[in-house]
């Protein structure tokens, strides 16, 4: 029992927080509410498929698969797939973590992990043609020029800076936890 207070401390806080809160504002509790069950459904909504998803991915694509085209020496191959694969898919941000996970287990660089979360965050499809059609072309287009290459110098400086035993530890976590 104590290891499972430890452990969802910080929900249970927030929760008491926010439970006092209601009985202090009836308003705002309610919209507390109504604010956490409608994210609640959005998540429901977004992971399952997307676990399914991976587990397809991980049983279709072999390993050498992965390793060939976004691992070690895949290099600009690696880097345009990991942007295509993260501009292109679909769902919020937590939603990319899992496949990050599922790429590192697969033998995906670093660096081309960290693009993908970049593109994932910043270049979907969808998201730039509303930009084309409510921003305007130049716009639009600057941003991405900004963009694509901000994304692929800060994953090879993180990669840089963190250094291979760090990365190491990250992926072995991958391992351990998959």
């Amino acid at each position: 029992m104590k290891q499972v207070l430890k452990r969802y401390r910080s929900f249970l806080v927030v929760l008491v927080a926010l439970v006092v809160t209601g009985l202090f504002n009836r308003e705002l509790g309610e919209q507390v509410l109504n604010t956490t069950a409608y994210q609640l459904r959005e998540m429901l909504l977004i992971i399952p498929p997307i676990f399914v998803l991976l587990g397809l991915l991980d049983i279709w694509v072999p390993k050498q698969t992965m390793v060939k085209y976004m691992g070690e020496g895949s290099g600009l191959k690696g880097i345009l797939l990991a942007l295509f694969i993260g501009s292109a898919a679909a769902g919020p941000l937590y939603g990319a973590f899992p496949v990050a996970a599922v790429f590192m287990k697969k033998g995906v660089t670093f660096s081309n992990v960290l693009i993908f979360l970049g593109a994932w965050s910043t270049t979907k499809i969808p998201m730039i043609l509303f930009e084309f059609s409510a921003l305007g072309i130049p716009f639009a287009l600057t941003r991405l020029l900004v963009d694509i290459p901000g994304i692929i110098i800060i994953a090879y400086l993180l990669q840089a800076l963190m250094g291979k035993k760090e990365i190491e530890a990250i992926y072995e976590k991958t391992q351990q936890n998959g």
